[in-house]
């Protein structure tokens, strides 16, 4: 039996539709590549799951989790700590901005954005505000796989199968301005008009009833959807005008993915709450968690109230050891400085695409970028499901792949290809990314 064989017969793999053929191993990673266990080379577009931030094969950040193993490999947090726990969530509160200075760890993101939920809701109970239980977040937005994080999801089809789901969960317009149906001539009013339907959402549903609003600083599901100007100023405003938490849901956008240690810091907002995972450690272990403010823990400081939540691994001894080594590495290598140096090039290099008759909007920011596919350039008309189908998954999918790029080809909302290199990556990447993308789709075209 070969892996492949294995593979079908055993490995149940994550959002995968399980009945096709081929399973792509891979064995191996250097740098912004990883190779097959045939030993072809690939680009990793995506740096895995948007998680590989400083690449793959790092020898310190290997050296700093097997030092940890062989001295303490394992000690929950439940009434307990450890020094690697301890100097995390302090370097955490340091970076993070404003009053953030409380760090609850998880194993990852949807137990990130769970906890955060849990906690929104037990704190307003404590607080006397027993009615507030519901979040608002936008359409397509996705936020986890959890049974709240969910909830919280804005993408119907993948929450249809498990419905029932968490009740108090409310839909608002993402920031999709390429295909704003309200105010598509002005980027600055589409950013009021979207801002105030989350005033709209809070009153309709009874602000007293509204605990939080959960936020991407760049909405991932959908292609990469950026904050229009004074967006974010307008959310804040609104948050506190009624009460309710903001939670900047930083799984993605944290970390340097947008040339900041958070993404709530690049478009100047202060957030209640910061959900993170993917990069803190770089992928090298899994670690997630959220960092809430001061008056959020308050509280729980006095009296005989705490957060009845917890998780078996979270804040696990090895992982905190690779995190704190994974924030050497960014200090050192000057990571921010280089998405930040670098950013304008790839953007006017993936640009070069617009050139393309199925390329229809490049948007994103950092090294987080998303290319939507069109049929018309001139209408904006998008692709029929069949079409998508036959597009995304019978064709394109398969060709990047097979043509050395690993990206995304993703058809949760308009079709998109989407882009999050290693923040390592410089412009002989870019350039690398491009022409596979060029060739790629050049050759889609004739098959629509």
């Amino acid at each position: 039996m070969t892996l492949q064989d294995d593979a079908k017969r055993h490995l149940w793999m994550h959002f995968t539709r399980m009945s096709d053929t081929d399973v792509p191993v891979i064995s191996r990673g250097s740098g912004p590549y990883v190779h097959d266990q045939h030993g072809k080379r690939y680009l990793d577009g995506l740096s895995g799951l948007f998680t590989s931030q400083v690449g793959h094969g790092r020898r310190e950040l290997a050296e700093a989790a097997a030092k940890q193993a062989s001295e303490l490999a394992y000690f929950p947090l439940w009434s307990y700590a450890h020094p690697n726990a301890i100097e995390l969530a302090t370097r955490l509160a340091a970076l993070a901005p404003a009053d953030l200075n409380r760090v609850f760890f998880t194993t990852g993101g949807s137990e990130a954005v769970e906890s955060a939920w849990k906690l929104a809701r037990n704190y307003f109970k404590l607080t006397g505000e027993h009615g507030r239980y519901k979040v608002l977040s936008r359409d397509i937005a996705y936020h986890g796989t959890t049974m709240g994080a969910l909830s919280i999801t804005g993408l119907a089809e993948i929450k249809h199968p498990f419905e029932p789901l968490v009740p108090g969960s409310v839909r608002v317009p993402n920031t999709n301005f390429y295909r704003a149906t309200e105010h598509g001539d002005s980027v600055e009013r589409f950013g009021q008009w979207a801002a105030d339907e989350i005033e709209r959402a809070i009153l309709r549903e009874g602000p007293e009833s509204v605990a939080a609003v959960f936020l991407e600083p760049v909405q991932n599901a959908g292609g990469c959807f950026t904050p229009p100007p004074g967006y974010f100023t307008q959310v804040r405003s609104i948050c506190d005008t009624y009460g309710v938490l903001l939670v900047s849901d930083e799984v993605i956008c944290a970390f340097g993915r947008l040339g900041h240690y958070f993404g709530s810091e690049r478009y100047g907002y202060r957030p209640d709450i910061i959900t993170f995972a993917k990069g803190v450690t770089s992928g090298y272990a899994p670690l997630g968690g959220m960092i809430a403010s001061d008056r959020l823990m308050e509280p729980f400081t006095t009296g005989d109230s705490t957060f009845l939540h917890g998780i078996t691994f979270a804040g696990h001894p090895v992982s905190t050891a690779v995190a704190l080594a994974n924030l050497d590495l960014f200090e050192k290598e000057g990571v921010l400085d280089n998405v930040r140096s670098n950013e304008a090039g790839f953007r006017t290099t993936l640009e070069r695409l617009s050139d393309l008759p199925l390329v229809g909007d490049v948007r994103g920011a950092g090294y987080f970028y998303g290319i939507e596919l069109v049929k018309d350039k001139e209408t904006k008309e998008s692709f029929t499901d069949e079409e998508c189908e036959r597009l995304l998954r019978g064709f394109l999918s398969h060709a990047l792949f097979d043509a050395g790029l690993i990206c995304r080809a993703d058809d949760r909302g308009d079709p998109v290809i989407q882009l999050a290199p290693p923040l390592i990556c410089t412009q002989e990447h870019f350039d690398e990314i491009e022409q596979i993308l060029r060739s790629v789709l050049t050759e889609a075209a004739t098959r629509i």
